[in-house]
């Protein structure tokens, strides 16, 4: 499908040499650790916003923002993006050029060019990036010290099976004492991790190497993105996560004026989360059968009753734009409240888990101890 601009309307696309390119560009999700990551969007849309409103012309705010830039590689890419306009090319145009914007990016802006509101388009873009970070930064912090505690325990766990363990072992074959199955259990782990421990480590390392390209792989991605939907609280954190995207990235496009199938669309192969990808794809489908929006929404898990109940009075009051941004506001509410939750909850389950553990491998070494200090006796 395709999308003319001038007459806003949804019109069929024929394939073409080139269509393959810009599909594959709009299934790219926007990543961080690039060159113009989605911080550096953030500060260059918000910036560009408040130079615009000032009254200053869009050739002397790109350059402006390129003084301003500290690394070289920033002010060759600003100044790139400056001579693309001179040489004649609409600021549309130049995002379009480039691999590091989208074509939900060149949507937004082209419409914003076509309408006379680009300080408008380019301050939702800001504050579209701006939220964007901020869940990420969310999840970051509810993660990170849950993972700090199991990385902990785990070497924790390691250090008593490889020097505790075999102590006690050495103690109890000098004795001959009979061992309860927990022991054995327990003895049994720690001579596999002696004898396979260094080829588990190496195989770690390895995934860790190549995580990139597993990572790239669309059936582990799929399955992963499946299986971590099923979690318990993680799942529905998750969830909460891409519906505050995807609201917010309909909003931005509705304000455009860009049509509500169109914007499905443009929304549906920016998100990288297989759950929403594929249910945004099969309303996609029954809306150009004729269904409704709220009525398509139906059906899939991954949107919640609370959506498809104000949608449906979005379609009959015509305030979709409205409606999408206060589900924007409470979805954000939600992924800040349960990312300080998931922390909250986490580090004391985890700290449990690791004293269970740690409780358990004492006790498979003493109950033996016990037996052995019956026969001395």
């Amino acid at each position: 499908m395709g999308f003319d601009l001038k007459k806003n309307v949804v019109t069929p696309k024929k394939p073409t040499a080139t269509s393959g390119g810009w599909t594959a560009m709009l299934q790219k999700e926007i990543t961080f650790g690039t060159s113009f990551s989605n911080k550096r969007k953030e500060d260059f849309y918000t910036e560009l916003s408040i130079l615009l409103k000032a009254g200053i012309t869009l050739k002397e705010g790109l350059f402006l923002l390129q003084e301003n830039q500290k690394k070289e590689q920033q002010k060759l890419f600003y100044k790139a993006m400056g001579d693309l306009l001179v040489s004649g090319m609409s600021f549309s145009e130049v995002v379009h050029a480039k691999s590091e914007f989208t074509e939900y990016e060149y949507y937004s802006i082209k419409i914003g060019e076509e309408t006379g509101t680009l300080y408008k388009i380019t301050e939702e873009l800001g504050t579209f990036f701006a939220r964007k970070n901020e869940q990420r930064r969310n999840l970051i912090n509810a993660l990170t010290y849950p993972i700090i505690i199991v990385v902990t325990a785990v070497l924790v766990v390691i250090f008593m099976l490889r020097m505790v363990v075999p102590m006690f072992q050495d103690i109890f074959k000098q004795n001959n004492v009979e061992l309860p199955g927990i022991t054995k259990f327990i003895i049994a782990a720690s001579d596999f991790i002696g004898a396979y421990g260094w080829w588990l480590l190496g195989c770690f390392i390895l995934a860790l190497f190549f995580r990139k390209l597993i990572t790239k792989n669309e059936t582990f991605k799929k399955r992963r993105d499946y299986i971590a939907l099923r979690l318990p609280f993680i799942g529905n954190f998750i969830k909460s996560v891409y519906l505050a995207q995807f609201t917010q990235a309909i909003t931005l496009l509705t304000s455009s004026k860009v049509p509500m199938l169109s914007s499905i669309e443009l929304v549906g192969r920016m998100i990288d989360f297989y759950p929403l990808k594929e249910a945004l794809a099969s309303v996609e489908g029954q809306i150009l059968k004729g269904k409704n929006l709220s009525d398509s929404l139906k059906g899939h898990k991954i949107f919640d009753n609370r959506m498809i109940s104000l949608v449906k009075v979005a379609e009959e009051t015509n305030q979709t734009e409205f409606i999408f941004e206060r589900l924007n506001q409470q979805y954000a509410i939600e992924v800040h409240q349960k990312s300080k939750l998931l922390s909250t909850l986490m580090e004391p389950l985890i700290i449990l888990f690791v004293g269970v553990l740690v409780g358990v491998i004492l006790v498979a070494m003493y109950l033996p101890m016990f037996k052995l200090g019956s026969v001395l006796g």
